[in-house]
């Protein structure tokens, strides 16, 4: 019994640092006003018949502040990599000299922070409501196992230690959740 209540509590925690992972991942590709190379991780291109990630193909630096450039390692990709860039949903023009392709990050308009943030609150309740899930998943096992004669103190324990790490993960999102808006407010 005392090995499978701490699997449920391990479980839980499990499931809370996923949807932390996850949201970070989400974060990471909305634009917030700087060049960030993250917000190029979902853009799959086309690789001899197969979709790999952008950075399997190139090298993503940040030369500057507003500035995102891609080297392709074969010249022959420049066209394709400039295409799934368009296509994405960055929203950014590429710009091609022929080795290298730029990405000018253009500043954010008032309108579109409020939107980003939004954005940004909306993402943040979605893990939440994961963390909310996890901890519900845990306390009804709890009260599974004190039906199948696992004691009412140890119960109410295991509950209790469940409602700890909802609280520790909850508090850690909403660090996340400040951070990405202060860092989109900022001009």
């Amino acid at each position: 019994m005392v090995q499978e209540f701490k699997q449920v509590l391990d479980q839980a925690e499990e499931s809370m640092e996923a949807a932390l992972m996850y949201l970070d991942e989400t974060f990471a590709q909305i634009r917030a006003g700087k060049a960030n190379p993250r917000i190029l991780d979902g853009i799959r291109v086309d690789y001899y018949g197969s979709q790999v990630p952008l950075s399997n193909v190139s090298t993503i630096t940040t030369p500057d502040a507003k500035t995102i450039a891609i080297q392709p390692w074969e010249k022959n990709m420049i066209t394709v990599i400039e295409r799934a860039v368009q296509n994405s949903n960055v929203g950014i023009t590429p710009m091609n000299n022929g080795e290298i392709i730029r990405l000018n990050i253009p500043p954010l308009t008032e309108e579109r922070r409020v939107q980003l943030t939004k954005q940004v609150r909306a993402e943040g309740e979605e893990a939440k409501i994961s963390i909310r899930n996890a901890r519900r998943d845990a306390i009804e096992r709890f009260k599974k196992m004190m039906k199948d004669g696992l004691s009412e103190d140890i119960s109410k324990d295991g509950e209790n230690e469940a409602q700890k790490l909802h609280d520790k993960y909850v508090k850690k999102l909403e660090e996340m959740v400040s951070a990405k808006e202060t860092e989109i407010m900022t001009v």
